[in-house]
């Protein structure tokens, strides 16, 4: 029967990951079984096979006889995923300025291009994928592509956060530029340049994200207060008592 087949509930649940990362699912509101069996015409069991692994990565809250919800975004996990990735990334490219091929050059030009087209069309739900891709295939290049299958687990409260800033004025004009110092240091094979035009690239990144927490708290979670309570000489998140 279709809901046996493993990739019906491949299927429903990477479309799920999808809307949910690109905010296309709002953090908080009800997830409802029987409008995804109707959606994907199949019983409940591949769904809640699908709605499994959501759970395992923190996407969705499965509460027994009372519903599933997209959870909220947890900023300590986010948090936790940026420096996974950061650590990830710098040994990455390092390794990738050691070994680029002129074809993987121009395949990092080819998608800072549609991330400039994307800009231009205004379609800033479409640019965390091809953000992806640049990453992706530094990792590729690298030699050691299973590094961006680690990061692509540890950053998925991260990409809620990414998308989140996408709308940010100059954002991603800067991101893109960024990505353009990082193509341009690897086709010179220089690897203490990829490194520091990583570092900037991440941090500044990050540091754009975080912001997002006083404007759209109701998205997160509150785990924000307990992280940011415990770094010396800080006060609590505005808009909450200490």
């Amino acid at each position: 029967m279709t809901e046996k087949n493993p990739a019906k509930s491949d299927q429903i649940y990477l479309s799920l990951r999808r809307a949910i990362v690109r905010l296309e699912m709002e953090p908080g509101s009800a997830i409802l079984e029987k409008d995804i069996c109707a959606r994907f015409d199949v019983s409940r069991t591949p769904v809640r096979e699908a709605l499994q692994r959501l759970a395992e990565e923190d996407l969705v809250n499965i509460h027994p006889h009372s519903g599933t919800w997209v959870s909220r975004i947890s900023f300590k996990v986010a948090e936790e995923g940026f420096i996974l990735r950061r650590a990830l990334e710098i040994e990455s490219v390092r390794k990738a300025a050691e070994r680029i091929g002129e074809d993987d050059i121009a395949d990092l030009k080819d998608i800072i291009a549609r991330m400039r087209r994307i800009l231009e069309e205004n379609r800033l739900e479409d640019y965390l994928e091809e953000d992806d891709a640049f990453h992706a295939t530094i990792a590729r290049v690298s030699g050691y592509p299973r590094i961006w299958r680690f990061i692509t687990l540890a950053k998925v409260h991260l990409d809620r956060m990414r998308q989140l800033s996408a709308p940010v004025p100059g954002h991603l004009a800067d991101v893109t530029e960024q990505h353009a110092a990082i193509a341009t240091s690897l086709e010179r094979r220089n690897a203490m340049q990829a490194e520091l035009a990583m570092r900037i690239h991440l941090d500044s990144s990050f540091g754009v994200m975080a912001g997002m927490y006083s404007d759209k708290q109701a998205l997160f979670t509150d785990d924000m207060e307990i992280t940011i309570a415990l770094r010396p000489g800080a006060s609590a998140p505005k808009g909450r008592s200490a």
